[in-house]
């Protein structure tokens, strides 16, 4: 298979089309390299546009979602991310590259191991994969600049907005199948956070996320 083909595939035929644009994120996407961080069993399908089984139920998400998150959260140098949802570690990787320190949080002890190795193996710095249920909310290191779900959630817990710093961005698909929307929430200032809807999608849950009350009759 020639990846580096099937690379610039992924990009023109499904992230482009996508209204990612931003440059310096499409050229991320041929520094880290995708296959690295897909099992073995599934290579073949690195570019697809299709979500990748990593076992435990979990998955990669489609390179097109991943791409719109990256563009949307408009990373700096400076910035201190808060991942949760490790998986393989690929994600992790292209938050890296782009700010200062990323601390990403997986729930499953068997993916953490493989998401660091993942991580080391090529290389990348500036990561620490923790273990744990950050469902609702990881304050070790808060505040936060960015916050990335790497998986939905039916409601979007409060914890994770006070754990953003003023200036802060936080993307999460929040909902519940069959459609749920990507969101932007923006903390603007002392309780202020504006959220957009950036698109609409469908995603596995985070183990354990916060759903909604229903009513009991």
């Amino acid at each position: 298979m020639n990846f580096e083909q099937a690379r610039f595939n992924m990009v023109e035929q499904q992230i482009r089309p996508w209204e990612v644009l931003d440059q310096s994120v499409l050229d991320l996407l041929f520094v880290v390299k995708r296959e690295e961080f897909v099992p073995a069993a599934y290579r073949a399908l690195a570019f697809a546009d299709v979500e990748i089984p990593l076992g435990h139920g979990a998955s990669m998400l489609p390179p097109k979602i991943e791409a719109k998150m990256l563009q949307e959260l408009q990373l700096r140098t400076t910035d201190k991310v808060l991942e949760i949802g490790t998986g393989s570690g690929y994600m992790a990787a292209l938050l890296a590259a782009r700010a200062e320190r990323v601390y990403t949080v997986e729930i499953v002890p068997e993916l953490a191991r493989a998401a660091r190795e993942n991580l080391e193996r090529n290389r990348v710095g500036g990561v620490t994969v923790e273990e744990g249920d950050g469902a609702r909310g990881w304050a070790a290191h808060a505040p936060y600049d960015v916050i990335l779900l790497s998986g939905s959630t039916p409601v979007l817990p409060q914890a994770f907005l006070q754990q953003l710093k003023t200036g802060g961005r936080l993307m999460a698909v929040v909902g519940e199948p069959p459609v749920m929307e990507a969101q932007l929430v923006v903390h603007a200032g002392e309780g202020v956070y504006r959220t957009v809807n950036v698109f609409e999608t469908n995603v596995p849950p985070l183990q354990h996320a916060l759903s909604r009350e229903r009513f009991q009759f």
